[in-house]
């Protein structure tokens, strides 16, 4: 892990496109800005942590036989 200390108004970039700056520190808090290109996805950890954990459970879930849903459109053609 590299840990890096910035100052309110300095930014680290990441890759060329990702860009994040300290915006403000208040309390125990510190409010940061993150720029970076539409096809990067950015949420808070414990987010993500959920979209991991429910994507799991997707891929486990049995496939839905569609083969009854099939032959009903096969009869109405």
């Amino acid at each position: 892990m590299l840990i890096l200390a910035r100052k309110i108004g300095e930014a680290i970039t990441i890759a060329d496109e990702i860009t994040i700056k300290v915006i403000e520190i208040k309390g125990g808090q510190v409010k940061i800005g993150i720029e970076a290109p539409p096809h990067v996805s950015i949420h808070r950890n414990e987010v993500y942590e959920k979209i991991v954990e429910e994507n799991k459970k997707a891929a486990l879930d049995t496939p839905t036989d569609l083969s009854s849903l099939a032959d009903f459109f096969k009869d109405r053609t």
